[in-house]
């Protein structure tokens, strides 16, 4: 009887720790993560153009952009829009939080630190396999990367 009480409690804890990205609408004003002012956000663009520059990391950055991936399996991390269909890659700190899928294509005020920085094949095709991207693309990649990447401490909806 004990083990049969144990395998229950069990398969109730798995039935209930799968993640799911968080419900809501993202509407602007809503925040994620620390709470932080949307005021002297610079466009992701500028950022971008400095980092490809030459500049070094920005350690404490607001940066406003469009997103346009969410993480469909927990919602832990974004793609933002960049010029030329390149994308930025967000990650939340210390996995502390996550965005509903409603925050695609919204644009919201970011703060954290911004780098560029090489991503493994192994990551990019983890990023592809919880993006639910089909076997042939996942298979496709076959180079590491190097993207702009955002370790967000907070995240404003703005519009």
């Amino acid at each position: 009887m004990k083990k049969f009480v144990f395998f229950l409690s069990l398969l109730t804890f798995s039935l209930f720790s799968n993640a799911q990205p968080p419900e809501g609408d993202a509407k602007p004003g809503e925040w994620y993560g620390e709470k932080i002012n949307p005021d002297g956000a610079v466009s992701i663009q500028d950022v971008a153009t400095k980092l490809k520059g030459g500049s070094p990391d920005f350690e404490d950055v607001k940066i406003k952009a469009k997103i346009v991936e969410v993480c469909p399996k927990k919602g832990c991390w974004l793609k933002l829009e960049l010029e030329n269909g390149e994308t930025a890659m967000v990650k939340m700190k210390d996995y502390g939080f996550f965005l509903p899928l409603a925050a695609k294509g919204k644009t919201a005020v970011i703060e954290g630190e911004v780098k560029m920085k090489t991503t493994s094949v192994a990551e990019l095709k983890h990023y592809a396999e919880d993006a639910k991207k089909s076997k042939e693309e996942i298979d496709a990649i076959k180079e590491p990367s190097k993207e702009m990447r955002v370790l967000a401490k907070g995240i404003i909806i703005v519009e």
